[in-house]
């Protein structure tokens, strides 16, 4: 088959859309389909590169922090992908590109499908100061979005009933996001690791807790700071790995709490190449977000071998049971106790996150995810077939 991706967002950006789109193309090409990407340029310059066609932007971080609006000139991409004649069109965000999968789509008389990475109802404070009319609005975007589809994919059953609760006209099927599992299952180098732990200036006699994410308002990272301050002068780090417009105050957050390193790292972005280390200098992986689609960090903490700790959220179901590779949680103080079990218990970690490995590889691996998506497109090239 001939696919083509479309997104918004592409390497080198550094998020959770981004790997899904990179994971899906390398699994697609492994199985022998041609693919090729839609996607828009760092900077005003339009370009192509193999077999991505990037269109220039103009930045949008007034309306959220590394947001990019296309240009007015697409003609020539868009001709020239017309042109190949793409058997299917996979939209994976809902903004520039969209626009472009559908005129592309319908000139070839290919399936439109669209991949709902975002729960933009908690993202209605950038945009709205009235979160009642920020979830209307989203309501009715989505919907819109949706009568162009030939079908929408949703990562996770939470997200499969936010779509049917908002009445989409398209049908909805789930496919979680699959990680590249090589990266998180290969050992690790002793030495690159205790290099990484001393420049993070984590002592070596000290446990880890990691969050790995966006800095941002919407993922509730002071939860995860109070629990530090809770356990005291317990020699453990929480190591914050990413960055995002919430940092400064997350830094104040963290001082008034009287947490300073190495109680507290604040390591920045890491290379998604690189990633897979800091969770090797991890023994519990944390999360307070409730405004995941999915959370690939927590399948990549997973493929690492860790337990989770994650406040409950219904797109943990089937990644994260309680009792077997962690817990979730509904209180601060619950997250406390349950940090605390893992934290004293060597034995009990190690089990856990065995068990977080095993769900993975069962699960969630690139594969898995290449196979799902090419028995969609194949349902709805046999739905066109037989129209």
């Amino acid at each position: 088959m001939k696919i083509l991706l479309t997104s918004d967002q592409y390497a080198p950006t550094v998020s959770g859309v981004v790997t899904s789109v990179l994971n899906l193309q390398r699994a697609l090409e492994r199985q022998g389909h041609s693919v090729r990407v839609l996607t828009l340029s760092p900077d005003v310059r339009g370009r192509r590169e193999g077999d991505v066609w990037e269109l220039g932007s103009l930045n949008a971080g007034v309306v959220y922090p590394g947001v990019r609006f296309r240009g007015l000139t697409v003609g020539a991409a868009v001709r020239e992908l017309t042109a190949w004649g793409p058997d299917i069109v996979h939209s994976q965000c809902e903004f520039s590109t969209f626009p472009l999968a559908k005129r592309i789509a319908r000139a070839c008389g290919a399936p439109l499908l669209h991949t709902c990475h975002t729960v933009y109802e908690d993202y209605t404070h950038y945009f709205c100061p009235s979160r009642r009319c920020g979830h209307w609005l989203v309501r009715v975007f989505t919907r819109r979005v949706a009568a162009g589809c030939d079908m929408l994919i949703a990562p996770t059953p939470k997200i499969e009933a936010l779509l049917r609760g908002y009445g989409v006209s398209a049908p909805v099927r789930v496919l979680p996001t699959g990680i590249e599992m090589d990266a998180f299952t290969r050992p690790p180098a002793p030495a690159a690791q205790a290099a990484l732990r001393a420049a993070l200036g984590i002592p070596a006699g000290n446990g880890v807790l990691v969050f790995a994410g966006r800095l941002a308002k919407e993922k509730h990272i002071g939860e995860l700071l109070a629990c530090r301050a809770a356990l005291g002068d317990v020699p453990v780090t929480l190591l914050l790995v990413g960055d995002g417009p919430a940092r400064p105050e997350l830094e104040r957050k963290a001082a008034a709490l009287g947490l300073a390193a190495p109680q507290v790292v604040f390591a920045g972005m890491a290379p998604p190449a690189g990633i897979a280390a800091y969770y090797r200098l991890v023994d519990v992986f944390l999360s307070a977000s409730v405004s995941e689609t999915q959370g690939l960090t927590y399948l990549e903490a997973m493929a690492c071998g860790l337990p989770l700790v994650c406040r409950a959220d219904g797109c943990l179901a089937g990644v994260l049971q309680n009792g077997r590779n962690g817990w979730q949680y509904r209180t601060v103080d619950e997250c406390l106790a349950h940090v605390r079990a893992l934290l004293q218990n060597e034995a009990l970690r190690r089990q856990m996150g065995a068990h977080s490995a095993a769900i993975v590889r069962e699960r969630y691996s690139a594969q898995a995810f290449g196979e799902g998506a090419q028995a969609l497109y194949r349902e709805l090239l046999a739905q066109k077939a037989a129209r």
